[in-house]
């Protein structure tokens, strides 16, 4: 009887003294794992460079997507297609593959269609809260090469 009452007291005991669960890890397998919302970007062509984003008057809202593999990224107007000089709808998903800071995007679907099927090498760096993608994209079938440099927070 005394076991059964002392046991009855240390288990409560016993059970506040076991390891806490460890935390789930954020962004566990590359670290970019995520939704990320874009702040700032620029396109430069030459010794020509073009703020992209923001545009002023425009109103819209672009994000990223990573999993451990793929990408997907989304923009879209805040005005729900009502204004008809800023509605707008973009999007592309692919796979990646990132390797220190060597990121490289495969975009197999957009609704650029011209752009699929093409493959592109970035430098991504993350600093807490923040992922800069900065590199060149170029498609000679599109008479595309320009390089960009893309601010993202974590959303």
């Amino acid at each position: 009887m005394k076991k059964k009452i002392l046991f009855a007291l240390l288990f409560p005991v016993l059970m506040a003294c076991q390891q806490p669960d460890k935390p789930v890890e954020e962004n566990t397998k590359t670290g970019i794992e995520g939704t990320w919302k874009l702040v700032s970007s620029k396109l430069i062509k030459e010794n020509d460079t073009t703020i992209t984003y923001p545009v002023a008057g425009q109103q819209r809202k672009i994000i990223k997507i990573f999993n451990g593999s793929h990408f997907a990224f989304f923009q879209h107007d805040l005005s729900k297609g009502t204004d008809s000089t800023n509605a707008f709808f973009a999007a592309g998903s692919g796979t990646y593959s990132l390797d220190g800071t060597d990121y490289k995007e495969h975009l197999e679907f957009c609704n650029a269609r011209g752009w699929e099927n093409n493959d592109f090498t970035f430098t991504l760096t993350r600093s807490n809260d923040t992922l800069m993608q900065k590199g060149v994209e170029k498609i000679d079938s599109l008479d595309v090469y320009h390089e960009i440099v893309e601010i993202y927070v974590k959303e």
